[in-house]
């Protein structure tokens, strides 16, 4: 995929599938999530780690984006 790294804000309803997530200062690669309740959603990672993300929780994380594909901000 082309495009630039662009560090974004992400909650658990806008973390996506490839993101790179920061965690503590450990990087970690979304490769599947499931949808809990209460707007929870557990992600799985690239290494086989889990982690579960609350409704409130903020994370930053490295996702890619293409500036000639409009899709509004960081989508």
């Amino acid at each position: 995929m082309k495009g630039v790294i662009v560090a974004v804000e992400i909650d658990a309803a806008s973390v996506h599938v490839g993101d790179q997530v920061m965690i503590g200062s450990q990087a970690f690669v979304v490769r599947n999530m499931t949808a809990l309740g209460s707007g929870r959603k557990r992600l799985v990672f690239a290494t086989g780690e889990t982690f579960v993300m609350e409704r409130t929780t903020v994370l930053w994380a490295a996702r890619r984006h293409d500036p000639r594909i409009p899709r509004g901000r960081f989508g």
